[in-house]
């Protein structure tokens, strides 16, 4: 017999939750069962959920997740299980005389734990610092049996070294690699991912089942798309994105014509980002225990896209919008707050903060005498809607979502204290241009106006002073993203971005605005990562710095 039945157990868990996560486990193990799988592999550390972080410092998680374990061990039969874990060293202590832990995998059936696999590479760029917590492992290879088949199993970035234990498992006589992962989503990676393992299989001679966790866990969104390839590199199954469930896959070894037999379809770029989006947010919320969410609605386009995002995320009625009008505020900016809430089915209240801004300026106004009004008075009327959010906060119980987007944040165009308040912030991540993009497919996801036209067509402002509008303040977004993209996310410095053809002055200027605005992004709310690089976990640099490139 060379034919396996395969289970890709796509969970979304919480970090932290081994009894939720358990009851998730023992599901997904009785339907593969069910469906006569002969083995099942779950995600990367799906008993703890991952990234654990510094969780795994404490002896009492170690401990209580291989209590877990082993209970999940005492459930299987027949049907394999590849569990991911936290597994502690006998004996071994680091050169700090703490317990050495391991990234793990238990290879569990007929009630008992027949082998332990540890995490060889432990990735340390990006949003990864598994050094910091877990050593690498070491030493013989196991090799498993069922059916006749051979099979090995590896963690996550072990897949993704050349040289790694994947090519010295095949040599050892792996037929199939089962390969279990915590790999979270940015723009471009599921064809990353793939084209990886085509080619692992290829060179290794050696089948490859890949399987990836679902969900979304503070900044990362994990995005599934576990999938199978044959000996030959060919894609045989790729199961959904951003979805839960069980895969079943039959792999026939002596076949190379298996025939595929879920592949879930690529998804377009703004399809992507919406549906990480939603999940990141979806699952910040209620992982966290909140239920509803309260936006401020400016009648903008950033205001807009994340009330859109948060009714797809919660249903509209954990939906609640805030106009808060100034002296400033147009009619029309009203107007299609108004119109987003209808179209969104959400409801929307108006809190006009003339009274309490009125309020500041008379109470300032012996301190201020002799002075003229500036960018005091705009960013004390974003002081008072943050109050007013944080204040319907903490009497409903409700989540504020911030609106602001990449681009804004980048070059500090928020008011910290103001409109940078809240508890999570959905489009941290998305250049304003993405915002565009995205807000278009919303209305083209929902074949209506969703968004209103006037909101995508209207020059972007924050309405702080008379006829304000942000390429007063900034270049316009098609030149500013440009030159953001480069200088956040692909790390060049100033004088790389201007050799490459951008105009000099404002290179410099935006350089200058991104590098003396660190110290606000750092007091912000996280949001879901969708870029390759993103503020937050991903781009780490000093607040206090004196390089200019």
């Amino acid at each position: 017999m060379a034919t396996l039945r395969i289970g890709l157990a796509q969970m979304n868990p919480t970090v932290g939750d081994l009894a939720g996560n358990r009851a998730l486990i023992a599901g997904l193990y009785a339907e593969a069962v069910a469906a006569k799988c002969d083995i099942v592999a779950f995600s990367e550390l799906s008993v703890t959920g991952y990234p654990p972080e510094d969780l795994v410092l404490k002896s009492g998680f170690v401990r209580d997740n291989r209590i877990v374990l082993e209970d999940l061990a005492k459930l299987t039969g027949s049907c394999i299980a590849v569990i991911g874990f936290v597994d502690r060293g006998i004996g071994e202590q680091t050169s700090s005389g703490q317990p050495v832990i391991y990234n793990a995998a238990a290879v569990c059936s007929h009630g008992a734990i027949h082998g332990v696999y540890h995490k060889r590479h432990l990735p340390n760029y990006d949003v990864f610092d598994e050094e910091r917590t877990f050593a690498p492992g070491s030493g013989e290879h196991q090799i498993f049996e069922v059916a006749g088949i051979k099979f090995a199993v590896s963690i996550c970035e072990d897949i993704w070294r050349a040289d790694g234990p994947v090519a010295e498992q095949a040599r050892s006589g792996a037929q199939v690699n089962i390969n279990i992962n915590g790999s979270p989503f940015h723009s471009g990676k599921l064809m990353q991912r793939q084209e990886m393992l085509s080619g692992r299989a290829r060179e290794n001679n050696c089948a490859i089942v890949y399987v990836n966790q679902v969900g979304g866990q503070d900044e990362l969104v994990f995005d599934g798309s576990s999938m199978v390839v044959d000996a030959a590199g060919k894609m045989l199954a790729r199961a959904p994105q951003f979805a839960t469930g069980l895969t079943v896959v039959e792999l026939d070894l002596a076949s190379t014509t298996n025939a595929l037999t879920t592949v879930a379809p690529i998804s377009s770029r703004y399809e992507e980002m919406y549906g990480a989006l939603v999940l990141g947010t979806r699952d910040y919320v209620r992982k966290n225990k909140f239920t509803d969410v309260v936006i401020g609605l400016s009648g903008g386009i950033d205001s807009s896209i994340v009330a859109a995002l948060a009714v797809e995320a919660l249903g509209a009625e954990h939906v609640h919008g805030v106009a808060m009008p100034s002296r400033y505020s147009s009619d029309g900016s009203q107007t299609d707050a108004y119109a987003l809430a209808d179209a969104l089915g959400i409801d929307c209240q108006t809190i006009s903060i003339e009274p309490v801004f009125e309020a500041y300026l008379a109470m300032l106004a012996p301190s201020f005498a002799g002075r003229e009004a500036d960018l005091t008075e705009e960013n004390l009327q974003s002081r008072c809607r943050g109050q007013i959010l944080m204040a319907l906060s903490n009497k409903f119980g409700w989540m504020v979502l911030t609106t602001g987007n990449k681009s804004e944040l980048a070059v500090g165009y928020f008011t910290i204290y103001g409109d940078s308040v809240g508890g999570y912030a959905v489009i941290k991540d998305l250049l304003k241009t993405d915002v565009f993009g995205l807000s278009r497919y919303v209305n083209e996801r929902a074949g209506r106006e969703i968004i209103p036209e006037s909101v995508l067509t209207k020059p972007p402002s924050a309405e702080l002073r008379p006829d304000q509008r942000d390429d007063q303040s900034l270049p316009p977004y098609d030149i500013l993203d440009p030159i953001l993209a480069l200088y956040v996310e692909q790390d060049r410095t100033a004088a790389e971005i201007i050799e490459l053809g951008h105009p000099e002055d404002i290179v410099r200027r935006i350089a200058r605005l991104v590098d003396l605005s660190e110290y606000k992004r750092r007091q912000g709310a996280p949001g879901v990562r969708v870029s390759e690089k993103a503020f937050g976990k991903d781009r780490r640099l000093p607040i206090t710095n004196g390089y200019r490139g």
